[in-house]
């Protein structure tokens, strides 16, 4: 299925809904409707490329009175083309709900009933965006590609750096909407196969059925319909870079393929018993855990230690400091500019909170909130209130015990220059004898106000831990 028209995708379970959004928008986009999740994958994988734009009701089947199966429906979207447009048509539109979809990365919430044509303005004006972000992308590979100073977007820089020209694979870890496919650009641009082809495939984008094909090409009539020999992505990568993006999504049977090129470069067309040879460069990228899918068997050990010479950890947004302002500041001026609008500010409050706020959805989350507030704000200062409006605060942060890793070096000093950022005055022995008193409280605590427990816990002697705790009380 093919269309000159952008694709709009709509999720919802409500033949009135989607046939009168079927009738008013297909004079704009090439609309296919799906009522489930499950019939959404059916229809991808019969989309030769990504849909552009998608509307997704929260409220689908199997549980049409909860909100889940439409979030875990955005989740899906944006895993298979991070690149996509989602806008969320709903009745279930709680204050909740609405900062749950956009901080998974909707770019808008409209709630039930809506007005079609301010819908339909709002999906072209989505477009444009969609446009304004493809050279977005070419200007911050032009400009080095990764914003910010903080100390571990330093030592991602310095990595990239120093692996950029080695011919072992890279494998890229991090969260969603953290940035992972500019980083694995970046280790090509930086590299001595910057003039070389760079080509990069969705795994979790691709059917089970062609997957094979699309990665190592077919001869003419090695199936029904291939009435053709077609080269496939390690063929047409030559030197270059091929950047496998959620690699966990990849058939199982395929790993055993995958393996092979690793290992000796060697492949098949499907139908051909020629072996060829791929001389291009592996970058893979996952926000799962590849380790714990070794263990239950979802992903081959083999190939994970293969993909896993060189693992580059891409950090969430939450422990990039002020780097939170950086990118606000780049993002505001590119996309003022690039629609003609006025830039926003934030006053001193709003500052605040946006160096404290979270951001589950990383700098997706951030991106699509500032061009949010471009379109509400834009030449305005924005206030403490308008942000805690787009801010999800309902979600919990990261646990203590991701934190505090304390293995994790550049983690900490990241999150110990964010609060000297943040505290005038602070003073080194207040810090370190209020985290004191907070574990010897805990410890208390989870043993019930046992000394020799809690002493035994935090790996004291007892008469210290007594000391201690009556040095605190002074």
């Amino acid at each position: 299925m093919s269309a000159l028209r952008p694709v709009l995708m709509i999720i919802d379970d409500d033949p009135l809904i989607t046939d009168t959004l079927h009738f008013v928008l297909s004079k704009h986009f090439e609309v296919c409707v799906a009522e489930s999740h499950a019939q959404l994958k059916s229809l991808l994988q019969q989309l030769d490329t990504p849909p552009a734009l998608a509307l997704v009701d929260l409220g689908l089947p199997p549980a049409p009175h909860s909100p889940e199966e439409g979030f875990k429906v955005i989740s899906a979207l944006l895993a298979y083309s991070p690149t996509i447009k989602i806008h969320v048509l709903s009745g279930q539109s709680d204050d909740v709900n609405v900062k749950r979809a956009l901080s998974l990365g909707a770019v808008d919430f409209i709630a039930k009933p809506c007005d079609v044509d301010k819908l339909k303005n709002m999906l072209l004006n989505a477009l444009t965006v969609q446009n304004v972000e493809l050279n977005e992308v070419k200007a911050e590979q032009a400009h080095g590609g990764l914003l910010g100073e903080s100390l571990p977007i330093q030592a991602l820089r310095m990595q990239i750096q120093q692996f950029a020209d080695s011919p072992f694979p890279v494998l890229i870890e991090g969260e969603s909407g953290s940035g992972k496919e500019l980083v694995a650009s970046s280790f090509h641009h930086a590299s001595q196969r910057l003039l070389q082809p760079y080509l990069s495939i969705n795994c979790a984008a691709v059917s089970p059925l062609l997957a094979e094909s699309i990665l190592f090409g077919h001869a003419k009539g090695a199936f029904t319909g291939a009435i053709s020999a077609h080269t496939g992505y390690f063929e047409d990568a030559g030197d270059g870079t091929l950047f496998l993006d959620e690699i966990g999504e990849l058939p199982l049977e395929l790993q055993s393929k995958l393996l092979r090129v690793l290992e000796n470069g060697e492949f098949q067309r499907i139908g051909e018993t020629q072996t060829r040879k791929s001389r291009a460069r592996i970058i893979a990228a996952t926000n799962r855990d590849l380790r714990a899918e070794v263990r239950t068997g979802q992903f081959r050990s083999d190939l994970y230690h293969r993909l896993s010479v060189f693992t580059v950890q891409v950090p969430p947004l939450r422990e990039l400091g002020e780097d939170k302002h950086i990118l606000r500041e780049h993002f505001t001026n590119f996309y003022a500019n690039q629609i003609a609008r006025a830039p926003f500010t934030l006053d001193a409050n709003a500052q605040l909170l946006w160096l404290d706020y979270h951001f589950p959805g990383n700098v997706r989350e951030l991106r699509n909130i500032v061009v949010r507030l471009i379109a509400k704000y834009a030449g305005k200062a924005v206030k403490e209130k308008d942000l805690i409006a787009e801010f999800d605060l309902t979600q919990p942060e990261a646990s203590v015990s991701e934190a505090l890793n304390f293995s994790d070096m550049p983690s900490l000093v990241a999150q110990a220059q964010a609060h000297l950022q943040r505290q005038a005055n602070l003073s080194l022995d207040v810090v370190l004898k209020t985290w004191e008193r907070a574990y010897i409280e805990a410890a208390m605590k989870m043993t019930h106000g046992n000394l020799s427990q809690a002493a035994k816990l935090l790996n004291v002697n007892r008469t210290t831990l007594y000391s201690r705790m009556n040095t605190q009380d002074d």
